[in-house]
């Protein structure tokens, strides 16, 4: 029988639950950082230089609800931005990776020496913090991994970025050259868009995983269960 939500009977469910939630909370607001109607007096006026950048659009429009482009100047604005563009491609990866692996799809052979293989261990969190996740060896060659391209690879290097988050090098170009401005545009919007939805979407699988330690199995669209 198809359903969203089965409850089962836990005493510290409630409490749990709305912790949790508050979190959750929290966090989507934190990851809103960069777009929020305009105030008044002197912070005003410094955000109204960002109305129009891009990424303030609709519904939103302009959306700041912490503040952190009062009095900031067009380099914060820039880092601000950079952050985001890079949280939301790690976040379309995390994303991307939830569903493929919870539809079966691993890699084939052994993850460590001792020879187990790849589908041996849980999806999502568990395959970190679980009692069956990776071995601490395998975590940190992942960390090691991770900041080798953030230091090394996925940045400007050659200094030719055209915008925050441009990280060709004068190397990768897959014809972007060849757009127009506002082709450029619309692609970089919609990057945007996909990158905070990602945002919000992973973090509701963690969510949601998190919910049957706690006495709740949630049951998603093509995803299904989080077990």
């Amino acid at each position: 029988e198809a359903h969203f939500l089965r409850k089962r009977s836990n005493p510290k469910t409630s409490t749990q639950l709305s912790t949790m939630f508050k979190l959750a909370a929290l966090a989507l607001i934190g990851s809103a950082a960069a777009f929020s109607p305009a105030q008044t007096g002197k912070a005003s006026t410094a955000l109204k230089a960002f109305e129009s950048e891009l990424g303030a659009q609709p519904p939103l429009g302009f959306f700041d609800p912490l503040g952190l482009l009062e009095d900031a100047d067009q380099e914060r604005f820039d880092r601000l931005r950079y952050v985001e563009v890079k949280h939301g491609r790690i976040c379309q990866l995390a994303f991307l990776g939830q569903i493929v692996t919870r539809a079966g799809i691993h890699l084939d052979g052994a993850i460590d020496k001792a020879g187990n293989s790849f589908d041996s261990f849980p999806n999502g969190l568990a395959a970190v913090f679980g009692p069956n996740a990776i071995p601490q060896a395998g975590l940190i060659q992942i960390f090691l991994f991770v900041g080798f391209l953030e230091l090394g690879v996925m940045k400007d290097v050659t200094g030719e970025a055209e915008f925050p988050g441009d990280f060709r090098n004068g190397a990768l170009d897959f014809g972007w050259d060849s757009f127009d401005e506002e082709t450029k545009l619309s692609k970089r919007a919609i990057e945007l868009n996909n990158g905070r939805a990602a945002m919000m979407g992973i973090l509701g699988l963690m969510v949601h995983e998190k919910l049957n330690e706690i006495g709740m199995v949630a049951d998603l669209p093509i995803i299904g269960a989080l077990q």
